[in-house]
């Protein structure tokens, strides 16, 4: 992760002299890599030309954390020392990571008092992923998020505690602390992103097709299309907003991340974060607990069969809704079981990036038996590190921005990457039709299907139910689609040729 989160940090930055007022400020890089680090002046105010490449602040970001800066600044800064490393004494040989991952053994109270060690170990115990784990760990979804984690965490285990004083204390700033990770992590919760980042638009567009079409244009040949206007007829476009959600769910509880929580105190959290990687409301079971929020959207008709429905309630989890702030969404990934999608964006809009099944994202590094997929850095880092490196590729990657009342269709194995450019409300589906049943199949077979089979309690069995369910239901369907598979793929000498007798046959 240490050589991803360099890769913006080793390109070099100008300095600029003219003045810009603050809430305009600007990290500026060169479009070429260089082997020096950054060198970021505390009051820096860059302004764009032609060879920089621009990134903005958002108006709303605070100033950064305790006063950390980039290595690089050190090699600009003749005489000064890394009181990083002074005040973890002997601990300083630790990379950064590794000692927050000694950190994250500790509890807040621990955290706390080791703060008052060294100026060094008060920025460490102050990163704010360490409180985030404790709230989360400690809390689960039972917490009212209080400006910052560290602040939820202490005013609610310590509630005699002036949070206050901790409040005003956020805000010190330590001289000549410099470390590359931390930093890095302020500068991803506190970017916009860049408008060339929006620009690129490549996706089908399509209104008003007809089943038909699109089965034979984007479904069976596996392709990614936008789709307009099939959403038009539902009452959720017309009322799910923030009031009436919170209204109608009252205190039903739903599936943030490892937690559970209420709307409304999502919501709340959502309003005050500020952070690399928020937390997604992503619950699979939201038509069971409000029965009103199943009946308010319908499926549209492209996607209406869906085999997976013949295991009734052994089906795996398959809809959601997705809730998130700006900045929210999912790292690359490709969807369970095989199994091929469709996206509602109900409310705001989402940036999509979508690589075909043969091209795996730069910065992805999934397991050769494709258990496991690791993309260690998170979705705006990913952006500053590989977008701009996709221009050239001769398989570039299919993009667009999703706003309300549209629906994507994600194929089957396609790479995808979502990040909610604002506040937004969606649904989604995961379904098996025909056309995919193969693979579906094919996929639920493999030793290591029970790694990633969602949200079914028969993981183990899920082919041996599914595949004997299809049957049933529809008789000779799949020994059918193999055989139909098994034609497409042959060649034209084996379409002419019997290759058990030796003779030579026309079949046009």
């Amino acid at each position: 992760m240490l050589s991803c989160r360099r890769s913006l940090l080793s390109q070099t930055i100008k300095r600029k002299t003219k003045n810009k007022p603050k809430n305009k400020t600007k990290v500026k890089t060169h479009k070429k890599v260089s082997r020096t680090r950054d060198f970021i002046p505390e009051n820096m105010h860059l302004e764009d030309n032609e060879e920089e490449v621009g990134f903005n602040l958002k108006s709303s970001a605070p100033s950064r954390s305790h006063g950390v800066q980039p290595l690089g600044n050190l090699y600009f800064n003749p005489g000064a020392i890394n009181s990083r490393n002074i005040g973890l004494g002997t601990l300083q040989i630790l990379s950064d990571e590794l000692v927050l991952e000694i950190l994250g053994l500790l509890e807040g109270t621990q955290l706390g008092v080791l703060a008052t060690v060294s100026k060094s170990f008060y920025v460490f115990t102050s990163h704010e992923p360490l409180w985030r784990n404790l709230v989360l760990d400690n809390l689960k979804g039972r917490f009212f998020y209080n400006r910052s984690w560290k602040v939820t965490d202490i005013s609610t285990f310590h509630p005699s505690f002036d949070v206050s004083r901790s409040a005003r204390s956020s805000g010190l700033r330590v001289r000549d602390f410099y470390s590359d990770y931390l930093f890095q992590s302020w500068l991803c919760a506190n970017l916009e992103m860049k408008p060339e980042w929006l620009e690129r638009d490549n996706i089908i567009r399509k209104r008003g097709i007809s089943v038909d079409d699109f089965l034979t244009n984007f479904e069976e040949p596996n392709k990614p299309v936008l789709l307009e206007g099939c959403m038009d007829n539902w009452d959720a476009l017309g009322k799910w907003d923030r009031d009436y959600l919170v209204n109608l769910c009252g205190d039903a509880q739903f599936a943030v991340g490892p937690v559970k929580m209420r709307l409304d105190d999502y919501f709340s959290y959502a309003d005050q974060v500020k952070e690399e990687r928020p937390l997604y409301l992503f619950d699979p079971k939201f038509a069971e607990k409000i029965p009103t929020l199943g009946s308010e959207y319908d499926v549209p008709v492209y996607f209406r069969e869906d085999l997976f429905s013949v295991l009734g309630n052994r089906r795996p989890d398959y809809r959601w809704i997705i809730i998130g702030p700006a900045g929210s969404g999912s790292s690359f990934h490709i969807d369970p079981n095989s199994t091929s999608a469709w996206n509602a964006v109900i409310r705001g809009s989402k940036k999509w990036i979508l690589f075909p099944p043969d091209v795996v994202p730069p910065g992805v590094h999934p397991s050769p038996d494709g258990a496991e997929v690791a993309c260690p850095v998170s979705i705006i880092e990913w952006f500053m590190n590989f977008y701009d490196a996709t221009k050239d590729w001769k398989k570039r990657p299919i993009e667009c921005i999703c706003k309300a009342g549209e629906v994507i269709f994600v194929p089957n194995g396609w790479w995808h990457l979502v990040i909610n450019l604002e506040e937004s409300v969606a649904i989604t589906q995961n379904y098996v039709s025909r056309r995919n049943l193969l693979n579906v199949l094919d996929f639920l077979k493999k030793p290591n299907a029970s790694k990633l089979v969602s949200g079914t309690t028969d993981r183990i069995n899920l082919y041996e139910n599914f595949k004997n369910a299809i049957e049933a239901s529809f008789p000779g369907t799949i020994d059918g689609l193999r055989l139909k598979a098994k034609q497409k793929k042959m060649s034209f000498w084996d379409s002419v040729t019997d290759s058990k007798v030796g003779a030579f046959k026309f079949s046009f």
